[in-house]
């Protein structure tokens, strides 16, 4: 066979060096051509990381067993012999930049696992890589240099089992340089000044938190594909919120990053709450800040006390005995009780009126009396499918609960109002699981009632209690979002979140996280990814919302939920890549089919495809992750 020449760029030899030029025939293996170019060039080192990347085609060639000629590189081919790995910027939730090694030529799906494995986060599925938000750069001279953690001597491991020395990762307690990253990692940072806070970008509309999403990396393509370059800056970041199996014994890392995306999301106004919930939030981070930096915490935090382990093993235990209990509950418990009913009409303004409601499985039926409640009910509401909120002001004894029930066209508002905190807890958490498809006879019942009972304990004023004052001065205005330093001065804000903070200082530090992700899970725009879509025959943008369990169209008219469709009645979905557009089929021979407006609609189709992956582990599988169902569910037309 004849031979030709290929000539090859060496990345090792610097920019400007000419490229290597090698006789080949095309029955040469990839390997072989490697072999060739190592030789020729006389530079003693480590090659097992480098491999081929074919410019024009834009991938790597990567089986070295394949020849030239079944790879289909000719004489013309642009080929760059590059290491694998090499080191990027990647930012943190908790504002941290580290500089370490990830692999260019690996789907990122892997990377993020690899990265996951090296900074100790349990299930790091859950993780992806974005484009970061370009900052503005202004007054260079004045503003200093972020300070960059170097951690690229730091191996990628291959083992799955973490080998933990003092609580750490064996790789972080090689020297102190690395013992104090990892601390950073595993340690929540100290609360931003108001002044920063101010300049931060902050959405102002629904339309505004879409744009952060349309910078997610694919996760079925490598960095090197995706045009990321060496030392260029990503952001980690929780991508899925189907947070499965949080254990404070292992997840210190995972929990404390949570904890700070949590956080940025609630200060930089990406997910709304009330005034009340915000001064909630802001007592548990003056607490978590104060025990966090406290020196008498230990690095190596493991369990506070023997009742979060406790707790978990309850929950744990919850789970895997509910058969037992189920057949044991063969009767479905029932919630009765007189409620206020209201559902708003356009240009009317009727007010609440007491009925005696009736909470069996997943709907309610209202009657107008006890009395009559044997008969045909006024109304019943499906709640299966709704969208549920809580509409609580502790302080003025207020506790109501949101629903926007699914209609033919659109959903309909109701709201029930409770006389107590007791009824309250008890409707929320029923109409919580019903929303799923849940009854009360499940066995997270029990404690969705008692948590919302203790968020309602935590928003609770203490009258008695002397608000004391601490000893350093305490900064309020860093604790709660911009739209509040408009609204209150610091010295109308400390009084509060000191009183909200008597309910929570005894709280040990993993314990308060905890409560703060609870309390933050339970807010109605929890874990909801916002895209401009136009729907199929519409000429309006719209925006769709994308959940661990649902998808929501969103009128930007209103600002409203007025549709919500449900995973678990998808029967199949699918995408026209000539089109880009997605088309879904949910039962009952529902169709709907959209474009994206301003993201890639792969981006829609990976978050769709990846909730349901997210859904498939289960504590009775073992815990390799089938990285091959992933890229089925999320690869589209190029899986892998």
């Amino acid at each position: 066979m004849a031979a030709w020449d290929l000539s090859v760029t060496v990345d090792e030899l610097g920019p400007d060096s000419p490229p290597v030029t090698i006789s080949v025939t095309s029955d040469l293996h990839i390997g072989g051509v490697i072999l060739k170019i190592v030789e020729q060039i006389k530079v003693k080192r480590d090659w097992s990381d480098y491999a081929m990347w074919w410019e024009q085609k834009q991938r790597w060639l990567l089986r070295t067993a394949w020849t030239l000629d079944k790879c289909g590189v000719q004489a013309d081919a642009k080929l760059i012999f590059s290491a694998q790995h090499k080191p990027v910027m990647l930012g943190l939730p908790n504002g941290v930049t580290l500089r370490m090694c990830a692999s260019f030529s690996a789907p990122v799906f892997r990377t993020v696992l690899e990265i996951g494995k090296v900074l100790n986060f349990r299930h790091p599925e859950e993780l992806s890589l974005l484009r970061p938000v370009e900052e503005k750069k202004k007054k260079k001279d004045k503003k200093s240099e972020e300070e960059i953690y170097d951690i690229t001597d730091i191996p990628l491991t291959s083992a799955s089992v973490q080998c933990l020395y003092n609580g750490m990762p064996a790789h972080f307690a090689d020297s102190p340089k690395t013992e104090a990253v990892y601390k950073m990692l595993s340690v929540s940072q100290p609360s931003p000044a108001p002044e920063t806070l101010a300049k931060l970008y902050r959405p102002a509309s629904i339309v505004d938190k879409t744009h952060i999403h349309t910078r997610w990396l694919d996760s079925s393509r490598s960095l090197k594909h995706q045009g990321i370059q060496e030392n260029d800056k990503l952001w980690l970041r929780f991508k899925y919120f189907s947070l499965y199996d949080l254990d404070p014994r292992y997840d210190v890392v995972r929990l404390t990053q949570l904890y700070e995306q949590a956080r940025w999301a609630i200060l930089l106004e990406d997910i709304d709450c009330t005034e009340e919930e915000m001064m909630l939030f802001g007592a548990l981070q003056y607490h978590i800040g104060k025990v966090s930096q406290s020196d008498a915490q230990a690095l190596t935090s493991g369990l506070e006390d023997l009742d979060s382990a406790l707790q978990c093993l309850e929950v744990k235990m919850g789970a895997e005995s509910s058969a037992t209990e189920m057949l044991e509950n063969m009767t479905a418990p029932e919630l009765n009780d007189y409620l206020k009913i209201l559902r708003p009409r356009r240009l009317t303004l009727k007010g609440y009126k007491q009925y005696w409601c009736k909470f069996k499985d997943t709907s309610i039926s209202y009657f107008k009396s006890q009395e009559e409640s044997l008969g045909e009910p006024i109304q019943q509401l499906h709640i299966k499918g709704s969208e549920v909120a809580p509409d609580i002001n502790v302080a003025g004894q207020k506790f109501c609960i949101k629903l926007l029930v699914p209609a033919p066209e659109g959903m309909n508002e109701v709201y029930l109002r409770c006389e107590n905190e007791k009824q309250y807890a008890q409707w929320m958490a029923a109409c919580k699981l019903a929303s799923k498809g849940l009854t009360m006879a499940d066995s997270s019942f029990d404690n969705e009632v008692q948590s919302i009972q203790t968020f309602l304990s935590m928003q609770r004023t203490n009258p008695g209690a002397q608000v004391t004052q601490s000893d350093e001065n305490i900064n309020t205005l860093s604790l709660v979002s911009p739209r509040y330093h408009k609204k209150f001065k610091a010295k109308q804000v400390t009084p509060r979140i000191l009183e909200a903070y008597q309910n929570v200082a005894q709280l040990p530090l993993m314990t308060a996280i905890l409560r703060f992700l609870q309390i933050w899970q339970g807010l109605p725009d929890f874990g909801i990814s916002y895209f401009m879509v136009r729907f199929k025959g519409s000429r309006k943008d719209e925006v769709i919302g994308v959940a661990n369990n649902r998808l929501i169209r969103v009128d930007l008219g209103v600002g409203d939920a007025v549709k919500t469709w449900r995973y678990n009645t998808m029967r199949q979905w699918n995408v026209n890549w000539d089109i880009r557009q997605v088309a879904i089929e949910f039962d009952g021979h529902i169709n709907i089919a959209f474009s994206c407006v301003d993201a890639d609609c792969k981006i829609v189709h990976e978050y769709i495809g990846g909730y349901i992956f997210m859904s498939t582990r289960g504590r009775d599988q073992s815990d390799t992750l089938n990285v091959e169902l992933f890229h089925k569910l999320t690869g589209g037309h190029e899986a892998l």
